[in-house]
């Protein structure tokens, strides 16, 4: 018998452990993109300005300038498989069926049918968050592409670690939590209305993409929505996982890889 209670809360609590961990990295990405800051004076600190250096203006290291591509991979593979791990670990633990989570045996769950239609809502949802980054950057509000930037492999091997292991990683993991369990389960196990648990999953996503500052997790709460969307009407976990995958790699491999810019409005008309 499955133990929908039990499995809510220590749903709950990786919720909170991941948004926890989320605000960690946005203040460890804060700040400007010089590798070396200058700390400010202080009550306790309070030097008299020097004419050339201002001895209160210590140099400290920025956190941005210790990561590499290789390490923040690591990070994300280690981290994202560790909450994956744990909740996927709890479904069986407290007997949550599959097909709660999004894995009916259905063709569209389990075959070729379901990658199919994944690959097409994948690109359908890249396109949609290009073009969301246009209307952003032609209004000013550009979001914050740090991460993206910092998680740019600088070798081929990288680029298979990056395309091969982290980016479909992060796709499992995020959508068994954020579609499968926190929508899927949730609403099997205590009979919520899906499309409520999609908007209240989907703010929870954007708000775990803190790094990527308020309007990145406005547009990530908007593709979660999407994608929840998705996850609902097709029951299909296969297929959200896919499309998720697609959006992250199309995202690093064309701006990054390829080293094309972003869309912007003017190209949109024209």
């Amino acid at each position: 018998m499955a133990r929908w209670a039990a499995f809510a809360g220590l749903l709950a609590l990786s919720l909170f452990l991941l948004l926890a961990l989320a605000r960690a990295s946005q203040s460890a990405l804060s700040g400007d993109d010089d590798p070396v800051r200058f700390r400010e004076p202080s009550p306790r600190d309070p030097r008299p300005t020097d004419p050339v250096v201002p001895r209160f203006e210590r140099p400290v290291a920025d956190p941005r300038a210790r990561l590499s591509p290789g390490a923040l991979l690591a990070n994300v593979v280690v981290t994202q498989g560790l909450f994956g791990a744990v909740v996927v670990g709890a479904a069986v633990y407290f007997s949550i069926p599959p097909w709660a989570l999004g894995i009916p045996e259905t063709a569209l769950a389990r075959g070729l049918p379901g990658v199919a239609v994944g690959i097409g809502f994948g690109v359908a949802l890249w396109l949609a968050n290009e073009a969301a980054g246009a209307v952003a950057d032609a209004t000013g509000a550009g979001y914050d592409e740090a991460v993206r930037e910092l998680l740019a492999p600088d070798s081929l091997g990288g680029w298979v670690l990056l395309l091969g292991v982290a980016l479909p990683t992060v796709a499992v993991v995020e959508e068994v939590v954020f579609r499968g369990a926190a929508i899927g389960a949730m609403a099997a196990g205590f009979s919520v209305s899906p499309w409520l648990l999609a908007v209240v999953s989907s703010v929870v996503f954007g708000a775990a993409h803190g790094a990527q500052g308020r309007v990145g997790m406005l547009v990530t709460g908007g593709l979660g929505l999407a994608l929840a969307a998705g996850f609902v009407l097709t029951d299909s976990l296969l297929v959200v996982v896919v499309a998720h995958y697609l959006v992250n790699a199309l995202e690093l491999a064309v701006h990054e890889g390829l080293g094309y810019d972003r869309l912007t409005i003017e190209t949109l008309i024209d």
